[in-house]
């Protein structure tokens, strides 16, 4: 394939593309506009034009994703065994999850991915974040709430930004629509602020206990917080934001056993047991699979959600990733 690299003209948009027999894709990344930062953390805009379907495992972040999609479905479920409902969405969103999905689609699909901070997810939706916890939703199924007015709807922003010329144009978009939505939602907590930062900041070790007292919360008083304005508890935004930690450190060449000491889990079996619940995969396969190069016939490579982070494995047909996560559920595909 032919790869390449411009930026936009009008505002040196950096994107990237692959070209060639199998299909296209491409991809562009911005920052939002800092008025909006830090909550809003990043855009992605992306197309594919693939000669096949195409299955993506997803894993855990420590963060909502707002997909607007163009009109092409995105079909999600959950791993084989599991409980979770399939949906078949043209725009998404997605609140923090402990568990791992699938994601496929016929090889065409285009949009653009908005991450967010969950306390900023509740700004914007106007929406307790517990509603979609562990869910992939319609986001225009948020449009309603008691006592407030009808907000824009998602389909008619995703239309909006599909007809634009340029990444660009749809990031400008993006960074109007989304600055009114947060004018015009609930105010996050402060304090929900401080305690999601200070569970970051230490990779999710951070122990309950320790930021109730800092925000000056009950343990109580947090937990109901978190349930809100975060979506999941504290111990399981921890999880969370441990494992993805883990995975960085992994990526990087740590060895389990070192990487379970910095994160804070008892033992590397420990690791592995919530590596495994939470992606699909042990941590020597996950990131096995993610370090071998796809088939050439398989199409370009997958854009992964948080910058020099592997949270995905594209499953190709006898590929290391669809491996790796057949042989953890005992399932052959």
């Amino acid at each position: 394939m032919n790869a390449g690299r411009w930026h936009d003209a009008r505002t040196r948009t950096p994107v990237r593309s692959l070209r060639g027999p199998d299909g296209l894709w491409e991809v562009a990344l911005a920052r939002p506009h800092p008025r909006l930062r830090p909550g809003v953390l990043s855009y992605r805009g992306f197309r594919l034009a693939l000669g096949a379907p195409r299955q993506r495992l997803e894993v855990p972040i420590g963060a909502v994703t707002l997909m607007l999609g163009f009109g092409d479905r995105l079909r999600i479920r959950g791993l084989p065994g599991s409980t979770r409902p399939p949906v078949s969405l043209v725009s998404v969103v997605s609140g923090l999850t402990t568990r791992p999905v699938l994601g496929e689609h016929d090889g065409r699909i285009a949009g653009v991915e908005v991450l967010l901070t969950p306390w900023a997810a509740f700004t914007l939706f106007g929406t307790e974040q517990h509603e979609l916890a562990e869910r992939a939703l319609d986001p225009d199924t948020l449009g309603v709430r008691p006592g407030r007015g009808r907000r824009d709807h998602v389909g008619d922003l995703a239309a909006a930004l599909a007809a634009l010329p340029r990444w660009s144009d749809r990031f400008g978009l993006l960074d109007d629509v989304l600055a009114h939505w947060s004018q015009d939602g609930p105010p996050c907590s402060a304090r929900i602020v401080r305690a999601w930062d200070a569970l970051t900041r230490t990779g999710g070790r951070a122990s309950v206990a320790r930021i109730a007292e800092e925000v000056g919360w009950s343990v109580r008083q947090l937990e109901n917080r978190f349930r809100e304005q975060i979506g999941v508890g504290p111990k399981a935004a921890g999880r969370i934001l441990r494992l993805q930690r883990a995975r960085r450190l992994l990526a990087a060449g740590r060895s389990q056993a070192e990487t379970a000491a910095l994160c804070g889990f008892y033992d590397q079996a420990h690791l592995s047991g919530e590596f495994k619940a939470m992606t699909g995969c042990t941590p020597r396969r996950f990131v096995l699979a993610g370090a071998v190069p796809l088939p050439a016939h398989s199409g370009p490579p997958s854009a992964e959600r948080l910058a020099g982070e592997q949270t995905s494995l594209v499953l190709v047909p006898g590929s290391p990733g669809q491996r790796a996560v057949f042989a953890s559920t005992g399932r052959r595909r």
